[in-house]
């Protein structure tokens, strides 16, 4: 069964800026877990930073994350954030913005 992808706008945007030769690989990546969303990797807790409930998948080498969530009951993938892994950056990113909608 095909799970569709639902984007954040903030991951829409941080996409839209990737390089051309990065975003092929991400493509695939997003083929691969329309497909299979249970390919990416449960996040927990690390370095102070909690993504208990999120996922995430790398790509181009390693330097890249697609962290994201899965919705099993309308059979979707909400893509939450994509970015660099260096330095924790794209989870960083990421909680910032969910912290910041909590105020």
């Amino acid at each position: 069964m095909t799970y569709n992808l639902t984007w954040k706008p903030e991951a829409e945007q941080e996409f839209e800026q990737l390089d051309h030769s990065v975003k092929k690989h991400a493509f695939t990546q997003f083929r691969k877990l329309s497909k299979s969303p249970q390919l990416g990797l449960p996040l927990g807790k690390k370095a102070g930073v909690d993504l208990t409930g999120y996922r995430k998948l790398y790509f181009f080498q390693k330097k890249y994350r697609i962290v994201y969530k899965i919705d099993g009951k309308n059979k979707e993938m909400i893509i939450f954030a994509v970015g660099k892994r260096e330095d924790m950056k794209v989870y960083l990113e990421l909680v910032k913005r969910l912290e910041s909608r909590l105020r």
